[in-house]
């Protein structure tokens, strides 16, 4: 046993039922992060196939689904210290193509977007609002990135009371390692890691349940 494996024998191997009011969040899967003229492209679309097959599952079973893109107010005020941070940010500021959400993945007329500033996409938005008037005790997430906007939403979306289900195959980064450090955080304290086919057969099994 290596010592991560005893890291969750250690007060860290806690599971979370998912449960039967799932919805699907889609974050942030903009056009910034497949241009290759774009300073936050990731280095491949790997991901995005995957993330398209979870949310025609979640469509086909009924299920809430919810898009998040980042934009900026044309002063770029509403980024704050964010932007500072994080230059490539700027990007974003107004109506720049780099926002518009990937084809793959693009919402449908009833599917919300919300426009977010920060990482989480609970952060200074309606989302918690808009996931408890639908009564939704479990959130679905893909999107990119793995240890920015995902990791940061499925902590909020534990500390509102929601439990996260993070798709591996369709958690998207700029850094393999970095993806796997943060799955593996996220497995420990804050979320339910699963592959693929467990996101399908669940959103599947709720489906059938719902007949």
């Amino acid at each position: 046993m290596t010592r991560l494996e005893r890291a969750f024998d250690d007060g860290f191997a806690g599971t979370l039922t998912p449960g039967p009011r799932p919805a699907l969040l889609v974050v942030d899967l903009m056009r910034a992060y497949f241009d290759q003229a774009s300073p936050l492209c990731l280095p491949s679309e790997q991901g995005l196939t995957e993330a398209a097959e979870v949310l025609a599952a979640a469509r086909g079973a009924g299920i809430p689904v919810v898009h998040t893109k980042v934009r900026y107010g044309e002063d770029g005020l509403d980024g704050g210290i964010f932007l500072q941070k994080v230059p490539a940010l700027r990007h974003l500021v107004g109506d720049s193509p780099l926002g518009e959400l990937m084809p793959a993945v693009a919402p449908r007329p009833h599917e919300a977007v919300i426009v977010k500033q920060y990482a989480s996409s609970f952060f200074g938005t309606s989302l918690a609002s808009m996931l408890q008037a639908q009564r939704v005790d479990t959130v679905v997430i893909v999107g990119t990135s793995t240890s920015g906007c995902v990791r940061a939403t499925a902590v909020d979306a534990l500390q509102h009371g929601f439990v996260p289900v993070v798709v591996r195959e369709a958690s998207l980064d700029r850094d393999p390692a970095v993806r796997s450090a943060s799955l593996y955080d996220l497995q420990a304290k804050y979320a339910e890691v699963v592959d693929l086919a467990t996101a399908l057969d669940y959103i599947a099994s709720v489906s059938s349940e719902q007949r």
